[in-house]
Formats: structure tokens, C-alpha cells, sequence
């Protein structure tokens, strides 16, 4: 089952991210996990595409014309290969790609339990943090000003 196409993307560029997110990121019976294409995890990758968006489509196209304009029509072995490449290459696009997919994939909470981390935000909850010597900012808080006020004043 695919996940229907957010208003972000055509359906032609949402079928292949969810195919391209389950390549990247299958799932994992031994570790428990859902893979990206997950439709919980593929969910949030097309909510959250916002300043990757661009990026995401260049490389989907990318990916396409790699396949012949057809990256659907492509046999599994392909499609892995095709990827691959793409996951390799060193450009913005590929960068938007995968940030895309990893960061939803790895702030999924099944993802952080099979981790070992408590699925959590930081706070309320929070972090201890030690205080430290709070005079240590005496000789900042003394220097002059160092940028100009705009303020107008």
C-alpha cells in the first residue's frame, strides 16, 4: 500500500520516494524495525520535506532519468543499483534526499527504542545540566560594545 501524494509532490514523485525511502531503509525483523517507507515514517518524510523539497525533486528526477524516465517500470535489483548511485553522488540534491528520509526515519519512536533511547522529547522532562562558575562571564559582560545599533536612536 502507498501512501497518497501530499500536495508537495506529484504522484509520480511520491510513488518513487516511497519506493526510494523502502530501498534506503528496509525494514528489519531482527532489530524490530519498520523500514522508511513505513506509513507512519513515509507520512512525516512528505510533511516535513519543507527547505528540502527542491532538493528531493532534483534527485527524484535524477533518479528517473537514470531508469529511463521510468524509475516505477524498473526491476527491485535496478532499482537498488539506481539508488545507490544517487545516494553516492556528492551534490545538493542527493544531500536533500537523504536527510529527508533519515531524519524522519531515525526520530520515529520504534526506531530510538531499538536504539536504546527513551522516546522523548528533550523537555519537560530535560537534561541535567551542571551549573558551572558564572563569573567566567565577567570579562565579556565588561568589553565594550561590539556592533553597531541599527535602532535608529
Amino acid at each position: 500500500m502507498q501512501p497518497e501524494a501530499e500536495a508537495t509532490l506529484s504522484p509520480a514523485e511520491c510513488r518513487d520516494l516511497y519506493h526510494i525511502a523502502g530501498i534506503m531503509i528496509p525494514p528489519s525483523e531482527e532489530f524490530g524495525v519498520p523500514g522508511a517507507n513505513d506509513p507512519a515514517i513515509f507520512a512525516d518524510i512528505l510533511r516535513s520535506l519543507g527547505r528540502d523539497l527542491n532538493g528531493v525533486r532534483t534527485a527524484l528526477a535524477q533518479i528517473a532519468a537514470s531508469a529511463g524516465g521510468n524509475f516505477a517500470a524498473v526491476d527491485d535489483l535496478r532499482a537498488e543499483a539506481l539508488v545507490m548511485q544517487a545516494c553516492e553522488r556528492d551534490d545538493a540534491a542527493a544531500a536533500a534526499l537523504s536527510r529527508a528520509i533519515l531524519q524522519c526515519y531515525y526520530r520515529d519512536d520504534r526506531v530510538l527504542g531499538s536504539l536504546g533511547y527513551e522516546p522523548r522529547p528533550p523537555f519537560p522532562k530535560g537534561h541535567v545540566v551542571e551549573q558551572g562558575d558564572w563569573s567566567l562571564l565577567d570579562a565579556v559582560r565588561g568589553r565594550p560594545q561590539l556592533w553597531r545599533d541599527d535602532r535608529g536612536g
